[in-house]
C-alpha cells in the first residue's frame, strides 16, 4: 500500500474537480484527473470553487481466517461486540499466539475471508490403488481408484472427517478440490 495520500474535491452534485483543467467540475470520465497529492491544493480549490475535500485510500486486504475463527469474528460483529472484543482480547484468546490475536483483530476491523478447508483422498493401508469413500455420516468403505471416478464429494475427506471416521493412521493425499 502506498504511503502517498490522494485527495479529490467533490461538489454537492457528485461531480469532481478536474485538476488537469483547473476550470471545471465534471462527472467521472477516463480522460480527466480528479486527484492531487497536495492536501493544501485540494483545500484551496474547495474553498475557491465550492465542494469538499475527499481523501482517497486503498481498501485494506481482507484477512484469511479458519471457519472456526470466522464464526467467532462473525458473532462479535453480529452482536456489535467490537469494542468488547478489542478491549478483552486477552480473555477471549487465552493461550493463543500473539500473531493470531493480531490477525483476528485485523479481521474484525478490516474484514475477512474464510479459508477453504483442505481435502484429502485417504489411502487404504497395504494397497496400491485403493482409497476410502464415505457411505454416510457414520460409515466409510474402500474401493479401487477406478471405482471412485466421479464420486468427488464422497472420496474427499476434511481433517475433521478423517478423525471422525478413524482414519488418522492412514496416508492422506492432498487434493485441490477445484482441479478434480
Amino acid at each position: 500500500m502506498s504511503e502517498e495520500k490522494l485527495y479529490a474535491v467533490k461538489n454537492d452534485e457528485g461531480k469532481y474537480w478536474d485538476f488537469s483543467d483547473n476550470d471545471i467540475f465534471w462527472s467521472l470520465a477516463a480522460t480527466r484527473c480528479p486527484t492531487t497529492s497536495g492536501r493544501n491544493l485540494a483545500t484551496s480549490t474547495a474553498n475557491e470553487h465550492g465542494g469538499h475535500v475527499v481523501m482517497l485510500f486503498e481498501e485494506p486486504e481482507k484477512v484469511v481466517v479458519s471457519p472456526e475463527e470466522a464464526k467467532l469474528v462473525k458473532n462479535c460483529l453480529w452482536t456489535n461486540l467490537q469494542d468488547a472484543f478489542l478491549n478483552n482480547i486477552n480473555l477471549l484468546f487465552r493461550g493463543r499466539r500473539p500473531e493470531d490475536v493480531t490477525r483476528l483483530k485485523s479481521a474484525l476491523t478490516n474484514g475477512y475471508t474464510v479459508a477453504k478447508e483442505k481435502k484429502y483422498n485417504v489411502k487404504v493401508p497395504h494397497t496400491d490403488d485403493s482409497y476410502f469413500y464415505k457411505v454416510d455420516d457414520e460409515y466409510c468403505n474402500a474401493g479401487d481408484s477406478y471405482y471412485l471416478e466421479g464420486m468427488t464429494d464422497k472420496k474427499w475427506f476434511t481433517d475433521a472427517e478423517i478423525e471422525h471416521y478413524g482414519l488418522g493412521d492412514c496416508e492422506k493425499v492432498w487434493c485441490d478440490s477445484d482441479d478434480e
